[in-house]
């Protein structure tokens, strides 16, 4: 389960990973049911760009920004 903040990611994950590679810190992955979530928001400008690029980077667009939210390093969506 996501937690709570700017970034989550829906239930069209594929669990390729490629976000884990771009932000380990902030996403892991539920070994049991087999989808990557976000388990940590961005602290700092690194890891938000970092999620950005995951978020970026999904094959499947899984990965999304809450509405109302804005990126606060790096532009808005």
């Amino acid at each position: 389960m996501n937690v709570p903040g700017k970034f989550f990611v829906d239930n069209q994950c594929i669990d390729c990973d490629l976000c884990r590679a771009d932000a380990p810190n902030n996403f892991s992955r539920n070994d049991d049911e087999g989808y990557i979530y976000v388990s940590k928001q961005p602290t700092t400008p690194q890891e938000e760009r970092d999620c950005k690029n995951a978020m970026d980077g999904c094959p499947v667009e899984a990965i999304g920004i809450a509405p109302n939210e804005k990126l606060r390093h790096g532009g808005d969506k």
